[in-house]
């Protein structure tokens, strides 16, 4: 009985769009951690094209921890926010709906955030797919070469961290920054983390803890997605130019030279092809040495890997000149990835 009570209650937010694929899988990994402690999952559902509410409204009435909480503005850090004031208990975790949490994720999250005093705490995203395409993107998401080298993507030593994949928090943190920046679509978990940090709060990062997390998995989804992210990162960059990643910039840098080398070839200086080759020879290098790939995943690498880079490195460019406006992700929008 003792075990059963040492750990706090807990709320857990999710915000929803056209997830119909994907929703009962994600919220029955939240119900089956077996916490030894109260819990409440809140779902803030946008205005969904599919069967997602119906599928919520199922969730809800079998299982009275499930809450809807409508989200109109379908944007997410609107839900997380009012999630948060709906929230009755002093620890949140936020799960996306396209993720499943690994066994144990919630116990051992509030174990690490106790021990460490940390104000917010993040995992690894185990990106994972079923497709050959799904599987690419997924590899590249766990890849240096792929969406960058931060510990959530790669894995790494527990420690403090830039920013935190999901989010295990304590809510006073959370209140203590006004929430989530409504006015940010894409990029709000950095920019989170950041406002948490400069108030004296601690970020970590933890090995121990891993979600599955389920990536778009029609190429022009991933298109749009990467534009959103890459928009949106230029236009947080433009923010704070002072705490962006040096990372940031390598996408960028590579459209900009390969763009230079084809105006030089554009007027007849065979030169300039060897910016555009040296990038595909990388990448098809990349694409033959992905071992633990099959076959038909690594040739879907060919066409990730740019999809990604070029798609993050022109939007960071539109962002960081003009600011991200109203660039929203529609990957997710009417249709099923």
């Amino acid at each position: 009985m003792a075990a059963k009570t040492s750990l706090p209650p807990l709320s857990v937010m999710l915000p929803v769009l056209n997830e119909e694929a994907h929703l009962r899988a994600a919220v029955e990994s939240i119900l089956s951690q077996e916490y030894p402690a109260e819990l409440e999952i809140l779902l803030a559902l946008g205005p969904s094209s599919d069967r997602t509410d119906e599928l919520a409204a199922e969730l809800a009435k079998r299982d009275s921890r499930v809450h809807l909480v409508p989200n109109p503005a379908a944007k997410t850090t609107v839900g997380l926010n009012e999630c948060i004031r709906q929230a009755k208990h002093n620890y949140i975790v936020r799960v996306d709906a396209h993720s499943e949490l690994a066994p144990g994720y919630l116990k051992r999250g509030i174990e690490i955030l106790l021990e460490t005093g940390a104000d917010e705490l993040g995992g690894i995203m185990a990106a994972a797919g079923t497709s050959a395409l799904q599987k690419a993107v997924a590899w590249a998401y766990t890849s240096r070469f792929g969406v960058g080298g931060a510990s959530y993507h790669v894995g790494g030593r527990a420690g403090e961290a830039e920013s935190a994949y999901l989010g295990i928090f304590r809510k006073d943190a959370l209140t203590r920054v006004g929430g989530y920046d409504e006015s940010i679509v894409r990029g709000e978990d950095w920019d989170l983390a950041q406002r948490i940090k400069s108030t004296g709060g601690l970020v970590w990062f933890s090995p121990e803890l891993k979600v599955t997390y389920w990536p778009r998995g029609r190429f022009t989804a991933l298109v749009k997605q990467f534009w959103s992210t890459g928009v949106w990162r230029g236009d947080l960059t433009r923010r704070d130019l002072a705490r962006a990643s040096k990372r940031y910039f390598a996408p960028p840098l590579m459209v900009l030279i390969t763009l230079i080398g084809l105006l030089f070839l554009a007027v007849g200086d065979l030169l300039g092809i060897i910016p555009l080759a040296a990038y595909l020879a990388g990448v098809a290098v990349l694409a033959a040495t992905a071992s633990d790939l099959p076959l038909k995943a690594r040739a879907a690498v060919l066409f990730v890997l740019p999809a990604i880079h070029f798609s993050w490195g022109a939007g960071f460019w539109r962002g960081l000149a003009i600011g991200a406006g109203s660039t929203i992700d529609r990957s997710r929008v009417g249709v099923r990835s």
